[in-house]
C-alpha cells in the first residue's frame, strides 16, 4: 500500500492485516487495476507495481481473517479477573501491613491510593486491550513509540510466573502434609514430642528459640539451614520439584483450550476461596480471644499518617494486589466483546478485590489472636507478612484448633486456588503476546499446544533453582526487584503514553464509542478519570518511584538474618532495569526505522498504525454493521475492464 505522496508507507507492521483487508476490497476482471481512496482515484495497467500486485494479483487468496476466541459470557470475564486480582497477596500481605501501618488508619491512604492510581490505571489498561483486542505487545499499534512498555510488561510477567508457581507447590506440600494426622508441624506429632516444651535451636544456634512449624518449613520444605547464603543454593529438594511439576501440569491443562478452558476453570478456583474466608471467619469469631487479635488489626494509630511509608506500602499493595502493569489485564480484557461495559467492569472488580483484602484480616487475625492467647504472648509475637505468615504462623494456629487436619486442608486448597488464578492471568498476558505476534499459531491447534508446553516446560526448568536448598535467597531476590521501581516505570509511561501521545480526549472517546449508549454516570465518571490520567496518577507514581530509590539506595536487602551481598542486590537491581530498559530499546527501534528528521520520525512513531482498528472487526457486532459488501470504508483496489477504459476516452474527448 503506498501513501497519498507515492512513497511505501513507513509502518510496515501494518501489511499484514492491510493487505488481508484489500484483498477482501478487491475485484478482478481483466488485468486492470485501479486503487481509490476517497473521491481520487488512478488508473494503471498490467502489470502492476510491486506493493500494489501483492493485493492485485488473482495467484494468492485472500488471507483468511484469525477470530480472536472470546469469553463464554461475561460472568466468565468478571470471574476470571476478579480471581487474577484477588491472590495470595490479600492474604498474608494485606492484613500485615494494615497493623504495622497504623491499623484501620492505613485504610485511609489505602483507598486515596486506590481511586487515585489503582482504578485509573486499571480502567486504562482494560479499556486499551478491548478497544484494540490485541495483547501486550500487539495493542500498541495505537502508538509505536511505546512498544517498549509491551516487551517490558511480557518481562516482568515471565518473572513473576518464573517465581509465584513455586508458592503453589509449596502449597502443594502443605495440602499434602495436611492429610496427615496429626499434622506434622504440630506439637502432636511423635516428631515434635520433644520440641514444645523446651527450648529449640536450629542451625546449630543457641540464642533462637525455632517452633515446630519454623522446623518444618527451614529443614523440611525448604532445607535453607543447610545453605549458606545466594552463592551456595546446593542441590535441587526433589519432593517440591515434583510439586512444582504438578503445578506447572495443572496450569498446562487449564489453559489447553485457552479461555475456553480457563474461563470455566474460574467458576469453581475463583469462587471457592470466598467460602473457605467466610468459614474461616465464622469459626474465628468463636475462638477464645480472637478479639484481641481483630483489635491488634484495626487499632489507629493517627500519628501514622505522617510516614512516608504508610503511603508507599499503601500504593504497592494497590500494585500488587490487582496486578497493574503486567499485562494480564490487558489480555484478558482484548478478548471481551467489544461494547462491553468496561467502566462498570472495573468497578466491581476494584472494589471487590480491596474488599476482599480487608475481609480476609478478620480470618487471619481472629485466628491469630486465639494462638496468641492460648500462648500467652502477645498478637505483635505471632503475626508475620508473605511466606511467614501464610506457611509459619498461620498454619500453627491452626494446628491449636479442634479438627486441625480439616481446617489444613481447607485453608492450603484455598490458597493454592488463589494462586492458580493469578498465575492464569499472567501466562495469558504472555501466551497472547506470542500468539499476536505469531497468528498462525492460533489457526493451528497442535502447534498452539505445543508453544503451551514448551512454555511450561521451560518456565519448570528455570524455576528448579529456586526449590534447591538456597532457592528461598533467590525467590526473594526476584520477588523483590521483578514487581518493584521496574514495573512502576512502565505504568507511568504507560499513562504518559496513553494521556499525551495518543491523547486523551481520543481515549475518552475511545470508551464511550465501546459503551454505547454511554450511561450519563459513565461520561461523568470519565471527566474524573481523565483528571487522574493526566495530574493525579503520574504525580503519584513519581511520588513512589523516588520513595523507592531511595529505600532501595537506604536498606539492605534480607531474609531473616542473612544479608544479601552487595553482587546479590546489584543482580535484582538489573532484574528491574531490564524490564524497563526495554521501553528506551524499542522506542529507538521505532524511530530508526522512520524517514525523515528527528521532529518528523517522533511525530511517525506516535501516530496509530492503519491496522489499530482492525482487529475489531472480528468482533461479530462489529461486523453487522457492515452488511453491505459492496460498501467499502478503506483503501481498497478495484480491476477495470477495457470497456471502462474505452468509456473514460470518450468522456475525455467530448469534454475536450
Amino acid at each position: 500500500m503506498q501513501d497519498e505522496s507515492g512513497k511505501a508507507a513507513p509502518r510496515n507492521p501494518t501489511a499484514d492485516a492491510a493487505a488481508a483487508n484489500a484483498a477482501q476490497n478487491s475485484v478482478h476482471l481483466n488485468g486492470h487495476t485501479a486503487t481509490q481512496n476517497g473521491h481520487s482515484s488512478s488508473v494503471s495497467h498490467a502489470p502492476d507495481p510491486p506493493t500494489e500486485s501483492r493485493s492485485s494479483t488473482p495467484v494468492p487468496a485472500p488471507t483468511p481473517t484469525i477470530l480472536r476466541e472470546q469469553w463464554g459470557g461475561k460472568y466468565e470475564f468478571l470471574l476470571s479477573c476478579i480471581g487474577y486480582c484477588v491472590g495470595l497477596g490479600n492474604v498474608w500481605r494485606f492484613p500485615y501491613l494494615c497493623y504495622r501501618n497504623g491499623g484501620g488508619v492505613f485504610l485511609i491512604p489505602y483507598f486515596i491510593m486506590l481511586f487515585f492510581t489503582g482504578v485509573p490505571l486499571f480502567l486504562m489498561e482494560l479499556s486499551l486491550g478491548q478497544y484494540g483486542a490485541a495483547g501486550p505487545i500487539t495493542v500498541w499499534k495505537c502508538c509505536p513509540l511505546l512498544k517498549g512498555i509491551g516487551i517490558g510488561m511480557l518481562c516482568v510477567s515471565t518473572l513473576v510466573c518464573l517465581y509465584y508457581n513455586v508458592i503453589i507447590a509449596w502449597t502443594f506440600y502443605y495440602l499434602g502434609s495436611s492429610f496427615q494426622s496429626p499434622l506434622p508441624w504440630s506439637c502432636e506429632a511423635a516428631a515434635n514430642l520433644g520440641l514444645c516444651g523446651n527450648s529449640t535451636t536450629g542451625n546449630g544456634s543457641t540464642d533462637k528459640v525455632l517452633s515446630p512449624t519454623e522446623i518444618f518449613w527451614n529443614e523440611r520444605v525448604l532445607g535453607v539451614v543447610h545453605s549458606e547464603g545466594l552463592h551456595d543454593p546446593g542441590p535441587v529438594r526433589w519432593p517440591l520439584a515434583l510439586c512444582l511439576l504438578a503445578a506447572w501440569i495443572v496450569i498446562f491443562l487449564c489453559m489447553l483450550k485457552g479461555i475456553r478452558s480457563s474461563g470455566k476453570v474460574v467458576y469453581v478456583t475463583a469462587t471457592f476461596p470466598y467460602f473457605v474466608l467466610i468459614v474461616l471467619v465464622i469459626r474465628g469469631a468463636t475462638l477464645e480471644g480472637s478479639l484481641q487479635g481483630v483489635a491488634f488489626y484495626l487499632t489507629p494509630d493517627w500519628d501514622r499518617l505522617a510516614n512516608a511509608q504508610v503511603w508507599n506500602d499503601a500504593a504497592s499493595q494497590i500494585f500488587y494486589s490487582l496486578g497493574i502493569g503486567v499485562g494480564g489485564l490487558l489480555s484478558m480484557a482484548s478478548y471481551n466483546k467489544f461494547d462491553n461495559n468496561v467502566i462498570r467492569d472495573t468497578l466491581i472488580i476494584t472494589i471487590g478485590n480491596c474488599s476482599t483484602s480487608f475481609f480476609a484480616g478478620f480470618a487471619i487475625f481472629s485466628i491469630l489472636g486465639h494462638m496468641a492467647w492460648k500462648k500467652g504472648v502477645p498478637v505483635g509475637e505471632v503475626a508475620d507478612t508473605g511466606p511467614g505468615l501464610a506457611f509459619v504462623a498461620y498454619p500453627d494456629a491452626l494446628a491449636l484448633l479442634p479438627g486441625s487436619v480439616f481446617w489444613s486442608i481447607m485453608f492450603f486448597l484455598m490458597l493454592f486456588m488463589l494462586g492458580i488464578d493469578t498465575l492464569f492471568g499472567n501466562m495469558e498476558g504472555i501466551t497472547t503476546a506470542v500468539l499476536d505476534e505469531f497468528p498462525h499459531l492460533r489457526m493451528n491447534t497442535l502447534h498452539k499446544s505445543l508453544f503451551l508446553g514448551a512454555l511450561c516446560f521451560s518456565f519448570y526448568l528455570m524455576g528448579l533453582l529456586l526449590v534447591t536448598d538456597g532457592g528461598i535467597y533467590w525467590f526473594t531476590l526476584i520477588d523483590s526487584f521483578s514487581t518493584s521501581f521496574g514495573l512502576i516505570i512502565i505504568t507511568l509511561f504507560m499513562c504518559i503514553g496513553i494521556s499525551f501521545f495518543y491523547g486523551v480526549n481520543q481515549f475518552c472517546q475511545d470508551i464511550i464509542d465501546m459503551i454505547c449508549p454511554c450511561p450519563p454516570w459513565c461520561r461523568k465518571l470519565l471527566l474524573y478519570f481523565k483528571a487522574c490520567w493526566i495530574f493525579c496518577t503520574p504525580f503519584l507514581l513519581l511520588f513512589i518511584l523516588t520513595y523507592i530509590f531511595i529505600e532501595m539506595y537506604n536498606t539492605s536487602l534480607q531474609y531473616g538474618d542473612y544479608t544479601y551481598p552487595r553482587w546479590g542486590k546489584a543482580l535484582g537491581v538489573c532484574i528491574g532495569a531490564i524490564c524497563c530498559l526495554q521501553i528506551i530499546i524499542w522506542a529507538v527501534v521505532a524511530i530508526s526505522k522512520e524517514t525523515g528528521s528527528l521532529k518528523d520520525r517522533f511525530r511517525k512513531t506516535i501516530q496509530p498504525l492503519n491496522s489499530w482498528r482492525v482487529n475489531n472487526l472480528n468482533n461479530t457486532g462489529r461486523v453487522q454493521e457492515l452488511p453491505d459488501p459492496e460498501r467499502v470504508e478503506a483503501p481498497f483496489t478495484v480491476t477495470l475492464t477495457d470497456m471502462d477504459f474505452t468509456a473514460m476516452t470518450w468522456e475525455e474527448g467530448s469534454v475536450a
